[in-house]
């Protein structure tokens, strides 16, 4: 396994002349010339952390923002030009001032953390990933701004990016006892809690691909994910809600600041919100609006996200708050002052998904696949011109195939294209065809030496599914993969394009980060625990097995009826049955305890027929977090 930012440098191949000029050509097409970006990431800055390295209490490090130190002056051509621009702009680290009362803390994680002043306490708004980087911000800003006490948290949506680091900044005794309000949007804690869990392995065995999290930091490595650099790695928690806001025109007073709240949801995360605050004249738009397109299906993995609906409620946020924001931030990137420009960057945003939803339609209705659309769509120059919708983090490419499949799924409707064998089946007989894998290696290498590394992409793809081993193949394809990690603008097209060829050259690095975190699994609710158990049972494996039991959870005061039949276990809550064999009392954190192995811990009162949850948690998997990805 390969420790995170420990790629072995010795191993990067030079800049193909190929990818070269395509940099040169870009550089020539694109308004370098326009540092307003620059001058808004910059405006407001009140200090950064020297040195700027946040670790854990055991010494850890938890997010090196040092590391980035490389990203200065003019990209080497082993990076897209456009791509280290925006690296540059987001490694910005420090406190900076939005307006006076609302500040910020970026390059902290991959999102940003506010602090927004009341009357006699800070709120704050999306606490970053982890404790410890959530602290380190909190303690930079009353550094600078006195040791104001924090009366509420805000999450914005149900990403753990923002909220993740809350016990940097709060405490559950203080939400028990009243002392701060936790909000969030309707549908918080399931979707925070679903998200990181249901699928949670393979969400983050990816993740460790789409922030480069095994590659060195520098030209040849990771530069950056587009939307931040990279995520921290640090104790990961959740504070449950304390107020729930459903309806958009809610307002609420905190510490003497009024919030005027839009509901978004099924937006950029399922449960979502934009704010605004009258004192301050600042909207905060979560993370649906940000300097780049986002993601519509994110390379890590996720339901596909509803870019007709995001398109909306960015419209409504500019008929509600427009004419009332001197100043536009959200969860990443840096702010945007003034109406006018205002305006101009929210239409953008707007116009951007609209446009992406609306033409892929047309194309789809014309007969065309979401591959031959994303080959074909193009956007409007004034979008193009524009910096903050270039696909840093999305892609017009993933994008369009992910409305595609929002609309039509998977099958492209082709009939020989239904059924089609597995990679490694289809590979072997691809490599026969082509006269076996030498001479698919020679003709991936006669690509690559003509500048075509998506062909020879596909065919050492077929090369390495049909024989894993083959030397050659494996040290092309790295090769490769490589060479479309440096032309790559989208961020985590690099990191996926890298992280690739490391592990064709070093093995298998694993999932770097876990986003399951005990605490927050410890907030499913009992049905979701059944889901997580359900999801888990080896259906042939369990073909043979009927069993049916109570399980009364001694701390919730409820009983759920679980059979397991056919491969499928089913949970309802309803009285304890008395066709059941065998009832079982324990709490849900022992029910936790027990799915995670603790067969032998005390906590479990156990009724009936002792072998039926033996026979049961015999037949559960867990997923694997070190599953192949570029390999079979």
């Amino acid at each position: 396994m390969v420790p995170p930012g420990c790629g072995a440098t010795m191993d990067h191949k030079p800049v193909t002349e190929a990818i070269e000029k395509a940099h040169a050509a870009l550089s020539e097409s694109l308004p370098f010339d326009d540092t307003a970006d620059f001058d808004d990431a910059e405006r407001g800055f009140i200090a950064a952390l020297d040195p700027g390295v946040i670790r854990a209490a055991d010494g850890r490090v938890v997010y090196d923002i040092d590391s980035y130190a490389f990203l200065t002056g003019d990209a080497p051509t082993s990076v897209n030009p456009s791509l280290w621009r925006q690296s540059k702009l987001v490694a910005r680290q420090g406190l900076f001032e939005v307006v006076e009362g609302i500040y910020q803390v970026r390059g902290f994680d991959l999102s940003n953390i506010t602090f927004v002043e009341g009357d006699t306490g800070v709120i704050v708004i999306d606490p970053l990933i982890s404790t410890e980087t959530a602290a380190a911000a909190l303690a930079l800003y009353r550094e600078h701004r006195g040791d104001r006490p924090v009366v509420a948290v805000i999450y914005s949506h149900s990403h753990v990016d923002h909220f993740g680091g809350v016990f940097g900044v709060a405490s559950q005794a203080d939400a028990d006892a009243g002392r701060i309000e936790v909000i969030a949007p309707e549908g918080f804690v399931e979707h925070a809690v679903s998200e990181n869990v249901y699928a949670g392995t393979a969400m983050s065995r990816r993740a460790g691909y789409m922030y480069g999290a095994a590659l060195d930091r520098g030209p040849q490595g990771q530069v950056g994910a587009g939307l931040g650099q990279t995520t921290s790695g640090g104790e990961l928690g959740l504070i449950v809600p304390t107020v729930d806001i459903t309806t958009t025109g809610e307002t609420r007073t905190v510490d003497g600041v009024e919030i005027e709240f839009q509901m978004a949801p099924g937006t950029e995360a399922p449960s979502e919100m934009h704010f605004y605050f009258p004192r301050y004249r600042a909207l905060c738009m979560a993370e649906n609006a940000t300097h780049n397109l986002h993601n519509l299906l994110t390379l890590r993995g996720a339901l596909v996200r509803d870019p007709h609906v995001w398109s909306s409620y960015l419209t409504e946020a500019i008929e509600t708050f427009g004419d009332r924001a001197d100043v536009v931030f959200a969860s990443h990137h840096w702010p945007t002052w003034g109406a006018e420009r205002i305006a101009t960057f929210l239409t953008n945003q707007r116009d951007l998904y609209a446009y992406l939803h609306d033409q892929t339609l047309r194309h789809l209705n014309q007969g065309f696949t979401g591959a031959e659309i994303a080959e074909v769509i193009e956007l409007p120059p004034a979008l193009v011109e524009a910096w903050n919708t270039h696909g840093y983090y999305g892609s017009v490419s993933h994008n369009v195939k992910a409305i595609y499949q929002r609309y039509l799924g998977w099958f492209d409707g082709n009939p020989a294209r239904l059924w089609p064998h597995p990679p490694a089946e289809q590979a072997s007989r691809y490599v026969a065809a082509m006269g076996g894998i030498d001479r698919v290696v020679e003709l991936a290498q006669t690509a690559f030496d003509e500048g075509d590394f998506r062909w020879a992409a596909t065919l050492l793809d077929h090369a390495i599914f049909t024989d894993a081993d083959h030397a050659p193949a494996r040290a092309l394809y790295a090769d490769t993969l490589e060479q479309l990690g440096y032309g790559a603008e989208n961020g985590t097209w690099r990191n996926f394009f890298l992280s690739g060829a490391t592990e064709l050259r070093h093995g298998n690095f694993g999932s770097p980060a876990v986003t399951a975190a005990p605490a927050i699994v410890a907030q499913l609710t009992a049905s979701q625990l059944f889901d997580l158990i359900a999801i888990s049972v080896n259906g042939p494996k369990a073909w043979h097995l009927d069993l049916a039991l109570n399980v009364t959870f001694t701390d919730l005061g409820s009983n759920y009826v679980v059979t397991l039949r056919n491969g499928v276990l089913i949970a309802i809550e309803k009285p304890a049955s008395a066709d059941a064999s065998v009832t079982l009392g324990l709490s849900r954190a022992r029910l936790l305890a027990l799915l995670g192995g603790d067969t032998d811990s005390a906590g479990i009162e156990i009724a009936g027929d002792a072998t039926v949850l033996p026979a049961l948690l015999g037949v559960l998997d867990r997923g694997d977090p070190s599953f192949d990805i570029v390999t079979p």
